[in-house]
């Protein structure tokens, strides 16, 4: 069963910035895919099952952004 969940990601200003973004976190185990609405800073990220908020922080830290606090 696929587990959708929405995160605040700031600091995205440009398409680069959305596939730096998407493409870390499609790298993390599990993932299906990764949706990105720039101007609100939404990323919908499906997954096989749950993911840690330590691991897609971690994963959007390494494309040069923030995840933003809950």
């Amino acid at each position: 069963m696929a587990v959708t969940a929405t995160y605040t990601v700031t600091g995205m200003t440009c398409g680069h910035c959305v596939q730096a973004v998407t493409g870390e976190l499609k790298g993390l185990p599990g993932v299906d895919d990764v949706q990105v609405d720039l101007p609100t800073g939404a990323v919908t990220v499906t997954s096989a099952e749950p993911l840690g908020d330590d691991a897609v922080r971690a994963a959007v830290d390494e494309a040069g952004y923030e995840l933003a606090d809950a």
